[in-house]
């Protein structure tokens, strides 16, 4: 294996312990008897929680606060929050225009503010292929979830692998059932590479897939890919670690492959910095697919990056312990906390502009 592969998949080893030790600690800090007596719920994107089995038991340790998350994807987390049945939602999708004006509640509406940075991507199960092994571009991508390459031994594919012994075996092509901030960045990126997918299918996120089987939340997509030999299905990279999915490369605009690294993701996040943050981020932060450019800024950019965001009642009577639980994720310390799983810290401008967003919660 090369070097390089070889240092990827000790990464991915230790991510993965890790994640099953911040679990363990979650469970444990549970019985932890609140100093204040706060409590915050939350509920929405199976995404981020991973972040929050390390965030809820140290923020508990920290602050006395419990904050109970429920991972039920980022459609049921924005219902739940237009509902107010939880504190605050979560969601890797910014607010539609049709969400937005569903979350508002006599009168008062909702903000969504990012929160953290990661990834979403293909992963496979393909017999004698390896993580990191496959290659794959936007396009031929696009053309499997359309269901014009139905088999791994395509022209399409070999050519890009070549010395990769791909065979004469069915894809099987796995997506997201539920409403998911996952499906949102996926297709959005098909949307980005491929004309065809923008005019048949577009990017939302729930849209009618032209072929393949449902699993709901990445955790269900995770074991319908692991149970389906010659499958393929995306997966936030947290849970690729920890249902040890075999990754597949992505050639991205710079013409590179690309693995979805911290580094990757933040090459992708520095896209930032060169376009205006919307006040109240309105309409969301866009890394999808960062284009070539003359400098080398996005030459190694994972594709399918994504921010991810809480959603939050403009008025609301838990706004002070909101207002500080987020502010206390914003930090330094805690957007490090969550780097073993593949989350990256968030650009700076990012980060002062979701502090400024917070002035606007009150009670």
């Amino acid at each position: 294996m090369p070097k390089h592969g070889m240092l990827i998949r000790s990464i991915l080893v230790l991510a993965a312990a890790a994640l099953l030790a911040s679990i363990a600690v979650g469970s444990a800090a549970a019985g932890h008897k609140s100093r204040q007596g706060g409590t915050l719920r939350g509920a929405g994107s199976s995404l981020v929680a991973p972040a929050f089995s390390i965030w809820a038991p140290a923020y508990q340790s920290a602050k006395g606060v419990t904050v109970n998350y429920s991972s039920v994807g980022s459609g049921a987390g924005i219902a739940q929050i237009s509902a107010r049945t939880v504190d605050f939602g979560a969601s890797d999708a910014p607010f539609s225009t049709a969400q937005a004006q569903g979350c508002v509640v006599n009168g008062v509406g909702c903000i969504n503010i990012p929160w953290a940075l990661a990834a979403t991507g293909p992963v496979v199960n393909i017999p004698g292929v390896g993580t990191l092994q496959l290659k794959l571009t936007g396009p031929v991508l696009a053309k499997i979830y359309l269901g014009q390459i139905t088999n791994w031994s395509d022209p399409a594919i070999t050519k890009l692998n070549p010395g990769l012994n791909l065979p004469n075996m069915a894809i099987h092509v796995v997506y997201r059932s539920d409403g998911s901030g996952d499906t949102y960045a996926f297709t959005n990126y098909l949307s980005k590479v491929s004309k065809q997918w923008a005019s048949q299918v577009g990017y939302a996120t729930t849209v009618n897939w032209p072929t393949g089987t449902g699993g709901h939340g990445n955790n269900g997509v995770a074991a319908v890919i692991g149970a389906t030999s010659g499958s393929i299905g995306y997966v936030s990279t947290a849970y690729t670690i920890a249902n040890h999915l075999r990754i597949a490369r992505l050639k991205n605009a710079s013409g590179r492959y690309a693995a979805p690294t911290v580094r990757a993701i933040e090459s992708a996040a520095s896209l930032v910095n060169s376009r205006k943050i919307p006040k109240n981020f309105v309409g969301g932060l866009s890394i999808v697919n960062p284009p070539k450019t003359k400098t080398h800024k996005y030459t190694n950019a994972w594709p399918i990056s994504t921010f991810t965001y809480v959603l939050v009642p403009l008025k609301t009577p838990q706004a002070a312990l909101i207002k500080s639980l987020i502010k206390w994720v914003l930090q330094p310390a805690q957007q490090k906390s969550i780097q073993h799983l593949v989350f990256a810290p968030m650009p700076t401008v990012v980060v002062k502009a979701a502090e400024k967003a917070l002035n606007k919660i009150s009670s």
